[in-house]
């Protein structure tokens, strides 16, 4: 398949975890893959397979209008958009500083919000594509000590929600992938960004939760390798009239099935876990 007769996707966040293993599902399947991420120099072994990268920060404006443009004008279509850059703000609501919300939303939230309204005029004008959001078990149910990142997990869902049905008359997919915790490096970048936090002192019990809870994390059991959420969305990409959703991993299907438990009965185990700690 020539690369000007490929099918073209453009993904955000590859230098590590799921966005690599994406970039190289999504190569081996044939696709023309553009490859993102802040630091291009991140992309090396990206190239090398064969992928062609940027650099984009998916909070300045100019980054993805530039990069979509130049995609859509080198690869003349523009397929697939995979929305997965992204990071975790752990830590209590009131120990989060405002900024640091802000900081937040502006890459899970305002970032996939900036592509996608920089690609839907090309996909609209093709009268086809598909835009996969890359969210999380935490959009689906919310736990102590990870409202921030819930939030704006929760705020994409939302968003994704209303606009799969504004898309589908141009032939346009919105899909969600919902991964548990998955065995890569993004949970070392949320326990920097909990260790930055200053502790009031009135939620050591949820501190002690999360730490705790971390061992669901690389290296766990129920963790799922960047391998296999990529096996996900590439099938969320391939296949005619894809889900809404995808849930990838043991917690992530347990957590689909705990939105419908009561919220008391949820406020109450969060109780006794962290009673169980103090």
């Amino acid at each position: 398949m020539s690369a000007t007769g490929s099918k073209t996707v453009l993904i955000t966040g590859c230098s590590s975890g799921i966005g690599r293993a994406s970039a190289r599902a999504f190569l081996e399947d044939e696709w023309r893959v553009y490859a993102t991420a802040r630091d291009e120099g991140d992309l090396d072994r990206l190239v090398d397979a064969g992928c062609e990268t940027a650099a984009l920060d998916v909070t300045d404006d100019e980054d993805v209008r530039d990069v979509v443009e130049r995609v859509a004008e080198e690869s003349g279509r523009l397929d697939c958009l995979v929305n997965n850059a992204g990071y975790s703000q752990p830590g209590p609501i009131e120990d989060v500083p405002t900024e640091r919300v802000h900081e937040q939303f502006d890459v899970n939230v305002y970032g996939p919000h900036r592509l996608t309204r920089a690609v839907l005029p090309h996909m609209r004008d093709r009268g086809r594509g598909r835009i996969i959001n890359v969210s999380s078990s935490a959009g689906r149910v919310a736990t102590p000590g990870m409202g921030v990142y819930s939030g704006s997990k929760f705020a994409l869902e939302g968003m994704s929600d209303a606009l799969r049905p504004e898309v589908k008359e141009y032939g346009i997919d919105i899909v969600l992938i919902e991964p548990g915790p998955v065995d890569s490096a993004f949970d070392e970048r949320a326990a920097r960004e909990l260790d930055g936090l200053e502790p009031s002192g009135a939620y050591d019990s949820y501190y002690e939760l999360y730490r705790d809870t971390r061992s669901l994390g690389p290296g766990s059991p129920v963790a799922v390798s960047p391998r296999v959420v990529a096996d996900s969305i590439l099938t969320a990409a391939n296949v005619p009239g894809p889900a809404p959703r995808y849930q990838v991993g043991t917690i992530a299907r347990a957590s689909e099935l705990g939105r419908f438990v009561p919220d008391r009965m949820r406020d109450k185990a969060y109780e006794v876990g962290s009673n169980m700690l103090r």
